[in-house]
């Protein structure tokens, strides 16, 4: 009886090659465009698609109070709200990057941290590939400055604190432990969930202002 060669051994088979390598990696878009979730172009990236997934992702894996989730296009809004307070004299440009921070999510949607930290590398690489692509696709630099980054982050953190004590069920003890309460937290906003199609018009304004773009 023959042996098989040890070169056959360690020959993947074909129903293991096709595991390795999906058949696609791709989204289609109501823009119809095709966005490679893996290896994405700025070229496949609109505004409008952002705007419409951002839309209808609900932050909080949806368990907050109101009518509709509170979606992370609204939350976007907010983000950039609070930085421009924080930061009245920061360039416009790194106002778009804090409202476009979390644009990601409407391909690969939104986490709560705690899962997404236990996801490990892989995932973080394909939300950062994400992220450059659509800073270059806006004229943002793929990397933006550290002291940028970390005054989106200390907005973002004001954001949610707001969230979570408004509409997440948290008290201000448990809210300020688990997300701190950044100072200079204002507390004279009260957070309405928007139906989608508002926010999506809320967020497309916001980057028409910023950008300088006009939406058609």
């Amino acid at each position: 009886m023959r042996k098989k060669s040890s070169a056959s051994k360690s020959q993947p088979s074909r129903a293991q090659s096709s595991r390795a390598r999906p058949s696609r990696a791709w989204q289609r878009m109501l823009s119809g465009r095709r966005l490679d979730i893996l290896m994405p172009s700025p070229l496949d990236i609109e505004i409008a698609d952002i705007a419409h997934g951002l839309a209808r992702v609900a932050r909080w894996n949806g368990q907050t109070r109101g009518a509709y989730g509170y979606s992370v296009a609204q939350h976007s809004v907010l983000v950039e709200d609070m930085l421009s307070r924080n930061a009245p004299r920061l360039s416009q440009k790194w106002r778009l990057a804090c409202l476009l921070h979390d644009a990601p999510e409407y391909v690969i949607g939104d986490m709560i941290t705690p899962f997404k930290a236990n996801l490990g590398k892989g995932y973080k690489d394909i939300e950062a590939r994400l992220m450059e692509a659509v800073h270059l696709r806006f004229g943002l630099p793929a990397l933006l400055p550290e002291g940028v980054t970390k005054s989106i982050k200390r907005a973002d953190r004001m954001a949610a604190f707001l969230e979570a004590t408004q509409l997440a069920g948290f008290d201000e003890a448990e809210a300020t432990r688990l997300f701190s309460r950044p100072r200079g937290t204002p507390a004279d906003i009260l957070l309405d969930p928007l139906p989608p199609k508002k926010a999506a018009a809320l967020f497309l304004r916001r980057f028409e202002l910023l950008s300088g773009q006009k939406i058609s």
